[in-house]
């Protein structure tokens, strides 16, 4: 009889898939609430890398690290009506603690948008305090009825970030700068994922923001999924807490926002964009683990043999693990470093060490091939380099070769249900065409300019909206 697979083929059942290697990747599992979920050591590496990264370009922007307390007053919810509206479904409310109701309930921190509020009003008394601008790595609580690990669940952790600017013209750039240069460049040149960076519909931005900024990525079933949002709040909180400044003409005048996020999500996508039926394909700028060295088996001249590549990999920059579990079976081994996705295994035996070879195993594009000891440490930067161009290439050809250019919201939603993306003008489309592809579960993900580049206005003139259906 054939071998069952170790994981659910895509083709077969794409959501079974993605389950089976969450759990088999040991990325998470489902915690004891529902919707809640306990991330395992592999993937929390994962998300303390994206942190790494994304703080770094973070920090360069200006904006400081900073943490708000998990429990906001029911009362902070009634400043702003739309923001109330848009989370109100999704609140989880502590009523009673210490032995007795609470004089006033506590919302669960949803989105800090209301508590980081409060204290902007305080803290921002002139225009010397501008711009402030303020991030925050936490955890969120939005009540889930279809949880799924990663892509939603109850509890997610992610970054938020909270700015003050003087000027509408000064909030609006810099929501633009957090979208091109911190969540764009990371998902393009660490996660190796292609995005279609827009601007969302009245219907679909965030709640409380006068305009959303998005990044769209293709997962391998050609579903869309929202990669990170950038909001020009306008001044709808300012009035609400009233955050005011003193300007240099001496007049008290009304401070211009923005919030941005991006969250645990990302490593879903990271999932379903990147894996195949042998399980995860990690990027290896991204990856915790770039190579891991393997004793095939416990010879000792073998296991000192690895050692020693291990500690020449890592003084030549390369984040490297040594496996010289030789008590577990070579193949067993072999097969969980694959479906975790580790970019490159250097394998390495008796016979191995008798030809001064080692074999390199390449996850992303596949394959295998001896390599002389002496020149692993030389080759691999390049190797890891090329098979991370490799991934976004593939990327971004897959979200071009299943994009279709339409000109009906009939022809959108066949496209969009045959498991592909659609492109049609805004003026065809509108908030009617908007409203009929909902009741086919197609969304418009963003609104693009016709040369690709985000416009100005929902309504500019040549607007194209991206439509599929979506996690």
């Amino acid at each position: 009889m054939a071998k069952a697979p170790v994981l659910t083929p895509q083709a077969i059942d794409f959501p079974r898939w993605y389950q089976d290697l969450v759990g088999k990747a040991e990325l998470a599992e489902n915690g004891p609430v529902r919707g809640t979920m306990v991330i395992r050591p592999y993937g929390y590496g994962l998300w303390e890398r994206m942190q790494q990264e994304m703080d770094a370009r973070i920090k360069e922007t200006g904006a400081q690290n900073a943490y708000f307390p998990l429990l906001i007053p029911q009362s902070y919810f009634a400043k702003e009506a739309e923001h109330v509206e848009g989370f109100a479904p999704e609140l989880a409310v502590v009523t009673h603690a210490g032995g007795k109701d609470l004089e006033e309930p506590a919302v669960v921190r949803p989105t800090s948008e209301m508590i980081i509020n409060d204290y902007f009003s305080k803290w921002v008394q002139s225009y010397r305090d501008l711009p402030l601008l303020i991030n925050q790595w936490a955890n969120v609580v939005r009540w889930e009825l279809r949880p799924r690990l990663f892509l939603r669940t109850t509890e997610f952790l992610w970054q938020e970030g909270h700015t003050a600017h003087a000027t509408r013209a000064d909030a609006r750039a810099f929501a633009a700068h957090i979208h091109r240069s911190v969540y764009e460049d990371f998902m393009v040149n660490v996660l190796a994922m292609d995005t279609v960076p827009g601007r969302k519909t009245a219907k679909e931005r965030f709640a409380g923001a006068i305009n959303t900024l998005t990044l769209e990525g293709m997962m391998g079933d050609g579903k869309a999924l929202q990669m990170a949002t950038s909001h020009e709040l306008g001044q709808n909180f300012a009035k609400a807490f009233n955050t005011r400044y003193l300007s240099k003409e001496g007049r008290q005048e009304l401070v211009w926002q923005t919030s941005w996020g991006s969250t645990t999500r990302m490593i879903g996508a990271l999932v379903m964009a990147h894996g195949d039926d042998n399980g995860l394909r990690v990027p290896p700028r991204l990856a915790a683990i770039q190579a891991v060295v393997i004793a095939i088996k416990g010879d000792e001249a073998v296991l000192a043999k690895v050692r020693e590549l291990g500690d020449r990999l890592k003084a030549a920059g390369v984040r490297v693990h040594v496996d010289d579990r030789t008590d577990v079976p070579f193949g067993r081994r072999a097969v969980d470093w694959e479906l975790k996705g580790v970019p490159v295994r250097i394998e390495v035996g008796p016979r191995d060490l008798e030809n001064g070879t080692a074999m390199l195993v390449r996850r992303i594009p596949g394959g295998k091939e001896p390599v002389a000891l002496d020149a692993l440490v030389r080759l691999l930067p390049t190797v890891l380099e090329e098979d991370q161009a490799l991934l976004l290439t593939q990327s971004r050809e897959r979200r071009e070769s299943r994009t279709a250019d339409v000109s009906t919201v009939e022809e959108a939603v066949e496209a969009a249900t045959a498991g592909g993306w659609a492109r049609v003008p805004w003026a065809v489309l509108g908030e009617k065409g908007e409203a009929r592809l909902g009741e086919h579960a197609v969304t418009v993900r963003c609104l693009v300019a016709a040369d690709g580049s985000v416009p100005d206005a929902d309504d500019a003139p040549g607007n194209v909206a991206v439509v599929a259906r979506a996690y």
